[in-house]
């Protein structure tokens, strides 16, 4: 059931939404739980050294959804040899 304040909210955009805190390359990323500056990365993720606090990667956002596999076969079927 839908409540009179969820009935007036419109449309979610996200640039409205205030502070978003992403870990940018090429940049100093000071962690927001405690401040530090070590991070690992990950493909999608990168987390504080210190503190454990993960943060998106701003690049992973421009990529979009990873691309679906392409499988080829490296022989051809047996259909298509010539055994005579």
């Amino acid at each position: 059931m839908i409540n009179a304040i969820e009935s007036r909210r419109g449309q979610f955009n996200p640039a409205t939404r205030g502070y978003h805190a992403v870990y940018r390359d090429n940049e100093v990323n000071h962690c927001p739980g405690c401040g530090r500056t070590h991070w690992y990365l990950g493909r999608v993720l990168a987390e504080c050294a210190f503190c454990s606090t993960a943060l998106p990667l701003q690049e992973s956002f421009r990529h979009g959804p990873a691309p679906a596999p392409v499988i080829q076969r490296s022989r051809p079927d047996y259909q298509i040899l010539d055994a005579a």
